[in-house]
């Protein structure tokens, strides 16, 4: 009997780690800018949401292992002192699904952006979520949430008119 619970769990954790791999390694990428830390980052919100998984509701799994992500970003990014950050490339068009060069552009300009405003920004443009998700994620009031926003977009658009003296429409 438990051998067929435990089967039933690993096949219900590997459906839904195949659906929401994707995406989390999506938000981890634009919230490090580096490709390896953040599969490190996936794997370990992964692992941790399994080792919760009898406790976690499936309505809200993907929510539970964001949130695992974001800290998860946090504490490393307590651990390093000092980021370098990626330059600024040429070329920046900000689009949702655009080549690979465009995904790199973003995670260069995100990279110049306090922590806050990168996590803010990931969150509710990268990974879609709403002002209140990315509230409770965060740790910010919906107020927090709006003005690191708006401060993070308009530092988006200055790097941009900064880095070409003119700004790219799409």
């Amino acid at each position: 009997m438990r051998e067929s619970i435990r089967r039933e769990r690993d096949a219900s954790f590997t459906a839904f780690m195949r659906e929401a791999q994707p995406s989390l390694l999506r938000t981890a990428y634009f919230l490090c800018g580096d490709p390896d830390l953040a599969r490190e980052l996936v794997q370990d919100a992964l692992v941790r949401t399994y080792l919760a998984w009898p406790k976690v509701r499936q309505d809200t799994a993907v929510a539970y292992a964001r949130r695992i992500l974001v800290n998860g970003r946090a504490d490393h990014a307590r651990r390093v002192r000092r980021e370098i950050p990626t330059p600024i490339l040429r070329e920046v068009l900000v689009e949702p699904d655009t080549s690979h060069l465009h995904r790199e552009q973003l995670v260069a300009l995100l990279a110049q952006l306090p922590e806050q405003q990168r996590k803010v920004i990931v969150l509710r443009y990268c990974a879609d979520l709403s002002e209140r998700q990315s509230a409770d994620l965060v740790g910010l009031s919906i107020g927090g949430v709006k003005s690191a926003a708006s401060r993070g977009l308009a530092a988006l658009r200055q790097l941009t008119i900064s880095s070409e003296g003119k700004v790219h429409e799409h």
